[in-house]
């Protein structure tokens, strides 16, 4: 299942990502992932989640970001969430053109039983049709 927090900067997106983050890790048997583009919230992440500053594995394109993820889930399968900070800043995409990437993820969904949340800074009524529906 891939849902998607939405909203302009300065929308508490972050805020909500990371205190779904912490709940989760409290009530899911599986692993948990926070991924964002720098450490700024490495502190205010429960230490049962595995924080990763994605900013210091050279993702420059959409296409190496899908990379990074499947690299991440075949290198443990007992993943069930991984959540995302700044999801366009970090793998670097324009929404518009992002269906692709998108169902690839929606793949991994359902193939290794994982979770994606996302937070994505945009103003919730400029999404395309397919992301306006994993909103929460």
């Amino acid at each position: 299942m891939i849902q998607i927090i939405a909203g302009n900067k300065g929308s508490g997106k972050t805020k909500k990502l990371i205190s779904m983050t912490n709940q989760t890790a409290h009530e899911t048997n599986g692993d948990v992932v926070f991924l964002d583009d720098d450490n700024r919230y490495m502190f205010d992440i429960d230490h049962k989640v595995r924080f990763i500053n994605a900013g210091e594995y050279h993702v420059h394109t959409p296409e190496m970001f899908l990379g990074f993820l499947c690299g991440m889930l075949s290198q443990n399968f007992d993943i069930s969430y991984v959540f995302i900070d700044a999801f366009t800043k970090l793998c670097k995409t324009d929404l518009k053109n992002s269906d692709w990437l998108f169902q690839a993820m929606s793949e991994l969904c359902d193939k290794h039983g994982v979770n994606f949340v996302l937070s994505i800074s945009a103003d919730p009524a400029d999404l395309p049709e397919t992301l306006k529906e994993l909103m929460i």
